[in-house]
């Protein structure tokens, strides 16, 4: 039940940030978006860091581990926000999830227990039906061709590489380190780099002049799409592997859509609708393969005794 919960806590999370991220585009430009809301999810998870540490169960570690991560986390994020000010945030999730093929590629190279993979016909076939499903809904949107598309395209295609980057890099970097802890560490760096970046390519001051609304925006989608989403997923990672809470966050784009087609009017065609489709299930049968792998290798052999068999 608390996995469960999880998973639909980061649902909905991660559905609400898109619509949140693309209201404040027109009040602040990307850069000084991302520190706002950033530094709100940092002031969230200060007091769980600082108790960690008074407590001695901060590992020093974590300030040198956490530089990599960081450095991932700064450029995906700053992509990320800039890609709402060109495309939809419905057509924009979508696009993200080919981070799932980037992850199972990089898995494949930095794991060797996961290169079994390139055997899965399931991985392979999962691959083909979301590269076709990619080039379906980029093709079919009515105004591929024009530089604003374009320029969102690219750049949200950059964010789904660079977010598969910052899975990894956490997944090498911080092993065997609370993910509370590590995620409050990232989240300090991050912030110095989000507000380096705002003040030498953005406009810090626009946020003097923005409203109650804008501000609330800031607000509630730093806690709930930065600081909340993601310890849900670990939670839910935590207690019932990363399969299952990877396949229900690939509703996200539906979910997504539906709240921008009330809040602003966003539409995929029918064409669309369907490759993007074809591209949620080539990536749920990549993730199916990768956790048919994990399932095969820890089933014990038929001559291990009870005593011997894998925990």
């Amino acid at each position: 039940m608390t996995a469960t919960a999880a998973c639909l806590g980061t649902l909905c999370c991660w559905s609400v940030g898109p619509i949140l991220i693309a209201q404040l585009t027109d009040h602040v430009d990307s850069w000084t978006q991302n520190a706002l809301r950033y530094t709100v999810a940092c002031l969230f998870w200060l007091p769980v860091l600082l108790y960690f540490m008074y407590k001695g169960k901060f590992d020093e570690r974590t300030w040198r581990r956490a530089v990599v991560p960081m450095l991932a986390n700064v450029t995906m994020q700053s992509l990320w926000a800039a890609t709402f000010y060109y495309i939809g945030p419905a057509f924009t999730v979508l696009l993200s999830k080919t981070s799932v093929l980037w992850v199972a590629a990089f898995s494949l190279i930095f794991f060797v227990d996961e290169r079994a993979l390139a055997r899965s016909w399931r991985f392979w076939v999962g691959l083909a039906l979301s590269v076709t499903g990619v080039f379906g809904v980029l093709y079919f949107k009515d105004d591929f061709g024009t530089t604003r598309t374009t320029t969102g395209i690219i750049i949200s295609l950059l964010c789904a590489f660079m977010w598969a980057s910052y899975a990894i890099s956490v997944k090498i970097s911080l092993k065997g380190i609370d993910s509370r802890i590590g995620f409050a560490v990232i989240s300090i760096y991050t912030v110095i780099g989000l507000w380096i970046a705002a003040f030498l390519r953005g406009k810090p001051s626009e946020c003097l002049a923005m409203g109650p609304g804008a501000w609330a925006a800031v607000v509630f989608s730093a806690v709930t799409a930065i600081a909340l989403g993601h310890v849900f997923f670990y939670a839910a990672i935590k207690r019932i592997g990363a399969t299952i809470p990877t396949l229900i966050i690939l509703a996200q784009p539906l979910a997504v859509f539906s709240l921008s087609s009330i809040v602003r009017q966003e539409r995929l065609n029918s064409l669309q609708m369907l490759f993007g489709l074809l591209l949620l299930g080539g990536a749920a049968l990549s993730v199916w393969a990768q956790g048919h792998l994990r399932t095969r290798r820890q089933r014990p052999r038929s001559g291990d005794s009870p005593s011997r068999r894998p925990v």
